[in-house]
Order: structure tokens, then C-alpha cells, then sequence
């Protein structure tokens, strides 16, 4: 394990590393808000249905 240190370290130099670009953020559209609002409708439905099935009577 000694012999492979040296390899692994010359393996990890920066200079074989590329540039980062950062991403740039994008409005959310209408659409997305729609369906974001939808499905979390569904899993509010989904987890009272789930406690519905689980409780003790």
C-alpha cells in the first residue's frame, strides 16, 4: 500500500483537475410552480392516507 500513496498522489495534481463554472440559476416557470403545488398536495393526500392505514383504533 506504501508504493501506491505516491502513485494515487500524483494521480489527484490539480493540474489534471478542470475548471468549475458555476451554474447559473433560471426563473421557475408557472408550469413548474403548478406541478410542484400538485404533487405536494398529492404527498400531504399520501401521507394522511398512509396514517389512515396505520393507526389503532
Amino acid at each position: 500500500m506504501r508504493i501506491l500513496a505516491p502513485l494515487f498522489s500524483l494521480l489527484a495534481m490539480p493540474v489534471w483537475a478542470s475548471s468549475f463554472d458555476r451554474p447559473m440559476p433560471q426563473a421557475q416557470s408557472a408550469t413548474a410552480e403548478f406541478w410542484f403545488a400538485m404533487g405536494s398536495l398529492g404527498l400531504i393526500a399520501a401521507l394522511y392516507l398512509v396514517h389512515r392505514l396505520v393507526s389503532r383504533k
